[in-house]
């Protein structure tokens, strides 16, 4: 990958639904040309797939302590939740990290049901202080 796919990535990062020729026009290149470079980082798997960002009221960062085994019946229940963005298993001192976003009732109803698996920390976001680029 060299400067030009970086450039093209975070443009796609930016706004996904940007035409190649737009695309294009802010990094000097043709329509055609990025739409190749674009194919080529598919190829390559550096871009999985194009999304949009919803800005939820609530998110949180639960980090889960299992307490069993039970590793496949946890991973069912939290990927079964509509609120649950994002179920990773990691190395240190938790088992998994989940990207959430739960009213205040249902967090509750969520922590009820993976007690019985696990222990759990809850990390509310109170304000999203990332870098916001224009493009």
């Amino acid at each position: 990958m060299d400067s030009i796919d970086q450039e093209i990535l975070t443009i796609l990062t930016q706004n996904s639904q940007l035409t190649n020729k737009k695309i294009g026009e802010k990094i000097h290149m043709t329509g055609q040309a990025v739409g190749n470079r674009i194919l080529k980082l598919q190829e390559k798997g550096l871009i999985q797939h194009f999304s949009i960002k919803i800005n939820y009221p609530y998110t949180q960062f639960v980090r889960i302590f299992m307490d069993t085994p039970q590793f496949n019946q946890f991973e069912q229940l939290a990927n079964s939740y509509k609120e649950v963005e994002a179920v990773y298993k990691v190395s240190g001192q938790s088992c998994y990290m989940l990207i959430c976003h739960f009213s205040q009732t249902s967090l509750s109803e969520f922590i009820e049901a993976i007690s019985k698996w696990a222990r759990y920390s809850v990390e509310t976001v109170v304000a999203d202080k990332t870098r916001t680029q224009e493009s």
